[in-house]
């Protein structure tokens, strides 16, 4: 349990500093304490779709990673952050990703400090 709780935090934390980063990743609500939980929610649709999906799309595809060494794992990020994006919208929560090459830098971004702060962390179980 405790280690889904870091994992969460860490996706809110790389989420954060996604919509910081880039202004096409937008999170629009109102009080901090508003936006602050539709963060977290946002992370807890992130992770679900991380968890189901993206194992599907990445045995689909294969053969696209032997061949690109790899670097279609920028879209495939791209993809997971969007489709999170259009749940989000269907969920009615105020996140959104206008883009796909936004989506691109953003799934960078988010790869980049969830897998840092992954690694400050605590993941006991």
């Amino acid at each position: 349990m405790k280690n889904f709780v870091v994992k969460t935090i860490a996706n809110a934390g790389a989420l954060a500093v996604a919509i910081w980063l880039l202004q096409d990743i937008t999170l629009t609500d109102g009080s901090t304490g508003r936006k602050a939980l539709t963060l977290i929610l946002v992370a807890l649709v992130f992770g679900l779709v991380n968890f189901v999906v993206k194992p599907i799309v990445k045995l689909l595809t294969l053969p696209l990673f032997i061949l690109t060494l790899g670097l279609i794992t920028l879209v495939v990020n791209a993809l997971m952050l969007m489709l999170t994006s259009w749940l989000a919208g269907v969920l009615d929560l105020s996140f959104h990703v206008d883009g796909f090459w936004t989506a691109v830098l953003g799934g960078l971004i988010v790869s980049i400090v969830s897998w840092a702060l992954n690694v400050v962390l605590p993941d006991e179980d």
